[in-house]
């Protein structure tokens, strides 16, 4: 699997070696490019694609348990209008699940956060703002946010999050920092529904059946209809494949709380 140490290791060694059989004369100029843009397309692609590992070791499954669980996951909420329902949903099919949340749609759904809580469902930490620019924050202002969106869910309900969802699956170097300074646990999916996308809900939901197995981490958005009619239909299938959705923490073996 690639990494970001050793890719740049290897990235720099090939470019020293392109350098000098350049001014040797054995190796035309646009090699050195070509190495230069090779190293430049990894790393994107690693930032961009948390299943890769690239900048920082996230969870995406556990495919070793023995149980035949699964993980719904919902980012982005708690939503006044769609959150509820899904803990109808899902409280209707007996299921649990982890919801990453954003610091300023809790201060405005404050009863929803401690009503997931409360339900026995268990809740991660999904930046406070969800900029679009996240990925590009300095190291301070990545800690800002995490911390500001901890110590909040930390007045509300008295539990200290050690869950944690990149915005967007986004890594880099200053996140897996930060991620390791905050002690937190990185939490990504191997199942993904892109249920925010122009997808309809026919071809959301075969996404996820065509594919989803024992030890899988499902990732949902509890903002809009289409998820809620998904969510449905969903449940019922995996009670029809004897699978049981429940928390993260549970499926990994993991603390979510310290």
């Amino acid at each position: 699997m690639l990494r970001r140490k050793g890719v740049n290791t290897v990235a720099i060694l090939l470019l020293l070696l392109t350098i000098a059989l350049y001014f040797l004369g054995y190796t035309p100029l646009w090699s050195i490019f070509t190495v230069l843009f090779i190293w430049f397309a990894i790393t994107v692609f690693g930032s961009f694609f948390i299943r890769w590992n690239y900048h920082l070791t996230s969870r995406h499954s556990n495919k070793n348990i023995e149980n035949h669980w699964v993980s719904i996951t919902f980012d982005d909420g708690p939503n006044s209008k769609f959150t509820p329902r899904v803990l109808d949903l899902l409280a209707k099919y007996n299921a649990k699940a982890t919801f990453f949340c954003v610091g300023k749609t809790i201060e405005q759904n404050p009863k929803i956060l401690k009503q997931i809580i409360d339900e026995g469902h268990s809740i991660g930490n999904h930046t406070y703002t969800h900029s679009n620019n996240f990925g590009f924050f300095p190291l301070d202002k990545i800690l800002n946010e995490l911390k500001q969106t901890e110590n909040l869910v930390h007045s509300l309900t008295g539990k200290r999050m050690k869950l944690y969802r990149p915005a967007f699956g986004v890594t880099n170097p200053q996140i897996a920092k930060a991620t390791h300074q905050l002690q937190l646990h990185s939490i990504g999916w191997n199942v993904r529904s892109l249920d925010t996308t122009f997808r309809s809900k026919k071809e959301v939901l075969k996404r996820i059946t065509d594919k989803v197995s024992k030890g899988d981490i499902i990732l949902l958005h509890d903002t809009s209809e289409k998820t809620i009619v998904v969510l449905e239909q969903l449940l019922l299938f995996l009670r029809q494949k004897n699978l049981s959705s429940v928390t993260i923490d549970r499926l990994l073996e993991i603390e979510a709380y310290a």
